[in-house]
């Protein structure tokens, strides 16, 4: 078995609240707190994923930047998507205007900062809330067809419903892009 070692910077994009930070701690420590803390301008954290298919085993670290969703940070936000080789972008479930904000802000500012052919996912965070739900699954699917989005998953940060098969879905579409697996 042959084995490579990747370095890839992951973007998690989405408005203020819509479980961003909530998503990565779930994904790298099975944990979910309760209490809202706003990012500041961005958070870096660090994990590592084994990918082994075709007989290859892929070592990938992800270097997670967690971007502040707050409408101050708009000027800044271009200089986070340099070097950028995979994104999240998020929204709330139960919040409308943050699911808009994803072709409205979000995508713009992604695309018009990042290499053509760099991957992300579309995320519908906080489907524990199913009682609150204001965006349906269908109206998810639709915008990820629409915006070319990799894949689309609902997710709960909350319970951990999805959120490993986010992550690593995105590193699949990514190393797909290096011609690492098919």
């Amino acid at each position: 078995m042959s084995e490579r070692d990747f370095i890839f910077k992951i973007c998690i994009c989405g408005d203020f609240a819509v479980g961003k930070t909530s998503l990565i701690k779930q994904y790298i420590e099975k944990q979910f707190e309760k209490e809202y803390k706003p990012t500041l301008g961005c958070d870096l954290f660090r994990s590592d994923i084994d990918i082994e298919q075709d007989a290859k085993k892929i070592h990938c670290r992800l270097v997670f930047w967690d971007i502040a969703g707050q409408e101050k940070y708009l000027q800044v936000r271009p200089l986070y998507f340099q070097g950028c080789r995979g994104a999240l972008m998020v929204y709330d479930t139960t919040r409308p205007e943050t699911f808009q904000n994803i072709t409205d802000s979000w995508l713009k500012d992604f695309k018009g900062n990042v290499r053509e052919d760099t991957s992300y996912i579309l995320i519908g965070n906080k489907v524990d809330l199913e009682e609150s739900r204001l965006v349906s699954t269908d109206k998810g699917r639709e915008l990820a067809k629409k915006i070319n989005a990799t894949k689309f998953i609902e997710t709960s940060a909350k319970t951990g419903d999805k959120v490993k098969e986010a992550f690593k879905s995105l590193v699949i579409a990514i190393l797909k892009q290096f011609g690492e697996i098919r």
